[in-house]
């Protein structure tokens, strides 16, 4: 379910349900289960009786399940950051003292995007028009799913309103990258070129929206941060801010909108109004 209709069938108290969204997912199934053991372990089993073991079976790795296993673990500690097959390798070998080639690492991604598991962002310079092959983000096609793989040990709400706010997008049937604008700067008297990240650009035909995911920016400073790509991009598509906050939309002496993240879920013309 979509964080909108989790929230029409949510029966106790509306404001804890954003928070059970994040931690639990959508699975409908969720909703009739009453304590966190119960919802844990419903999708602990969901996860390796269904999943996991279709992708063993399907695809013939029983013998692999290790890596297999690791790699789903590196990418739910890891979700909405920047990586590839080459650096999960290093990863795999450093960390977890296994050596899996990169090829193998991507048909494996392969293998969890086949199965819904997950999902891959792919960058796009902004200004320069054009896709950056790697690094990409890959995201977890239901929240609840990542963080029992991961025992509820990580409940970050900053990387899971990401990946939920990712997940509603593709829902509604845009195309969605990762947007990096180019910007030279002065440091030490030296002329540096930085990428500042769009965390969505996000697609529809030859309609664009430009999005940010900040769980506040009631700090100048962070506003500041949160904003600075959007300011750099040379053209008039929209620009949102989705926070945390209990926000209804408004826009800044920029053109810049801000949202709270459950007006955003819960009104689809937000974005396209």
């Amino acid at each position: 379910m979509s964080f909108a209709e989790f929230y029409d069938a949510y029966e106790e108290d509306k404001r804890e349900a954003w928070q059970d969204y994040y931690t639990y997912g959508g699975m409908p199934v969720v909703l009739s289960l009453d304590t966190h053991e119960k919802k844990s372990k419903y999708l602990r089993d969901l996860f390796d009786r269904t999943y996991l073991k279709d992708v063993l079976e399907r695809y013939k790795v029983l013998n692999n399940e290790e890596a297999l296993a690791t790699l789903l673990d590196v990418i739910a500690s890891g979700v909405g950051a920047l990586t590839n097959p080459s650096k999960l390798s290093n990863t795999f070998k450093s960390e977890n003292g296994l050596v899996v080639a990169p090829d193998t690492i991507d048909k494996y991604l392969g293998y969890f995007m086949d199965e819904y598991l997950i999902q891959k962002a792919v960058r796009y310079d902004v200004k320069g028009r054009k896709y950056i092959k790697t690094p990409s983000k890959y995201y977890y096609s239901d929240p609840g799913l990542r963080n029992a793989r991961l025992g509820f040990r990580q409940i970050e709400e900053t990387h899971l309103m990401e990946n939920v706010l990712y997940n509603d997008l593709i829902r509604r049937g845009f195309d969605v990258d990762v947007g990096v604008v180019e910007i030279a700067t002065m440091e030490e008297e030296k002329k540096v070129r930085k990428q500042l990240e769009v965390d969505f650009v996000v697609n529809r035909g030859d309609n664009r929206y430009y999005i940010q995911s900040a769980l506040t920016i009631a700090d100048p400073e962070k506003k500041k941060q949160e904003i600075a790509s959007l300011l750099r991009i040379p053209d008039s598509f929209k620009k949102i801010v989705v926070v945390r906050d209990y926000l209804k939309p408004y826009k800044d002496e920029n053109g810049i909108q801000y949202v709270g993240i459950e007006h955003f879920l819960r009104d689809e013309s937000i974005l396209t109004g």
